[in-house]
């Protein structure tokens, strides 16, 4: 039997209402790990020898880059010892995807990670964080899982943490791979996986936290019609060293946006161009000369997950190609 160490963070996982069938107006954060757990505790010992640790208790609105060094320099001294086999990590929805992918480029083992919530808090009718984090620790508990990234989990599916993307603000399927689909299922009590993630991840990452205390501060600017340059001109006299531009369609920008983006990138500030579409790729010089502009793009990252990579890729370097090369690696 595998040994599983599930990591607490708070989010509606652990949230409470005043009544069962109160979905929306819950207070999150409310119950501790070994509660929850205690739950459904027969269910859990009969795949997997669960312990677990309390590592915050927050609305995942609250995340902080601190909490997620503190995560990351944890999973990786668990997966370093040879009698733990995975971690789960419990988890507000709001900011799931992006403490996911994080972890997805700094954890060092190929050891499964699973990151789970839920859309209804413990106290409603019906609630989904139970039968969630049971297929979460079935998920780290699997050896198919095992290589393929840090992994999420709700409502009875897989996705890669790079792809996935919280959908929907209320509904239970939220967290879906628009563009790209889900690895795959659990059914009957087994994972089945239909594809696999193709982008380095975890034990093949050139990404560390070991000495960071903080990550170089990078923004988002999101794009619209008649855009001015009040927020990018903010964020660098704020003293930004990267900023991702949430575009139109593939990316694009007004004329007038541009020339403001190519003044930020010739102060010695990076500029990563992405889409706030839900799908797609965002490609080189195409209404945008970005060779010519000196602009990274963002390929299929969205926005928050594109500042992200952005950030940790400022940890090594400020080249743009090299930057680009990252961007199309992971």
């Amino acid at each position: 039997m595998k040994n599983i160490v599930i990591l607490a963070t708070g989010g509606t996982i652990a949230g409470i209402s005043e009544s069962i069938t109160d979905t929306a107006s819950y207070r999150p954060a409310i119950l501790p790990i070994e509660e929850i757990i205690r739950g459904i505790d027969g269910p859990l010992h009969k795949i997997a020898r669960i312990s677990s640790e309390q590592i915050a208790q927050i609305d995942s609105a609250e995340m902080t880059h601190q909490i997620w060094f503190t995560l990351a320099n944890r999973i990786n001294a668990l997966l370093a010892d040879p009698s733990v086999d995975g971690v789960v990590v419990t988890h507000g929805t709001d900011t799931l995807e992006e403490t996911a992918y994080f972890l997805n480029l700094v954890v060092k083992s190929a050891k499964p990670v699973v990151v789970v919530g839920a859309m209804r808090p413990a106290s409603a009718l019906s609630s989904d964080g139970p039968i969630n984090l049971y297929n979460a620790v079935l998920l780290a508990a699997s050896d198919e899982a095992a290589g393929k990234g840090v992994l999420i989990t709700l409502n009875n599916t897989i996705n890669s943490s790079r792809d996935a993307t919280k959908t929907n603000t209320s509904l239970q399927d939220s967290f879906k791979a628009p563009e790209l689909g889900y690895l795959g299922y659990i059914i009957d009590g087994r994972p089945h996986f239909y594809r696999e993630p193709t982008r380095k991840h975890t034990y093949m990452s050139e990404f560390s936290v070991n000495g960071l205390s903080e990550l170089p501060p990078v923004e988002i600017i999101y794009g619209h019609v008649n855009s001015r340059s009040t927020l990018p001109m903010a964020a660098v006299a704020a003293g930004v060293q990267g900023l991702v531009y949430a575009g139109l369609g593939n990316g694009n920008m007004s004329t007038d946006m541009r020339i403001v983006f190519e003044e930020i990138q010739r102060q010695g500030i990076v500029v990563v161009r992405s889409t706030r579409v839900s799908n797609g790729v965002v490609t080189r010089n195409g209404a945008i000369n970005d060779d010519q502009s000196n602009f990274v793009v963002s390929d299929t990252l969205n926005p928050q997950k594109a500042s992200i990579l952005l950030a940790l890729a400022l940890t090594k370097t400020k080249d743009t190609a090299d930057i680009q090369r990252m961007f199309w690696e992971y």
